[in-house]
């Protein structure tokens, strides 16, 4: 079951989502392949830690932050990948490494590769790493107002 905290914001701001269980995966690739999702269509939740605070990234599963150009767009001293003792507190009712892109249900800025907006849909982990959240992305725009920039880049598979 997606995460209660998530499933009440959607279900309260009346947005219309689709659950998506999977088998048991970890990284991002290996869920999309379970879910039968593109990477590019799945987007993946980083935590980034930017000057010593916590923030989200949120990116298609097939790319890698370029931490030197966030570095920049933030006009930051330093950005680094947050290790999860830094943040599994922050998202307690989410499975470590499974936490939805929601920044704004758990107090944290939230910055959108500029990238997922090509797509209609955005499909995100849901708090499991067994299930998938799929909606609109102008939803997900409305409801999260990330700030959107162009800080990633696509991987070869």
């Amino acid at each position: 079951m997606p995460s209660k905290k998530l499933k009440e914001f959607l279900d309260q701001n009346k947005v219309k989502y689709v659950t998506i269980k999977h088998s048991l995966a970890y990284t991002s690739q290996e869920i999309a392949a379970s879910a039968h999702i593109r990477g590019k269509d799945l987007a993946k939740t980083v935590v980034v830690k930017v000057d010593g605070k916590m923030v989200l990234c949120v990116l298609p599963a097939s790319y890698k932050i370029d931490f030197e150009k966030l570095k920049e767009l933030l006009k930051a001293d330093n950005v680094r990948l947050a290790n999860e003792m830094e943040f599994k507190d922050k998202f307690p009712e989410c499975e470590v490494g499974a936490m939805p892109p929601f920044g704004n249900l758990y107090g944290l800025d939230v910055y959108s590769a500029e990238s997922l907006a090509d797509d209609e849909e955005i499909a995100f982990n849901a708090g499991t790493h067994t299930e998938l959240i799929q909606m609109s992305y102008k939803d997900y725009i409305k409801l999260v107002n990330p700030k959107l920039m162009k800080f990633s880049f696509q991987t070869k598979l």
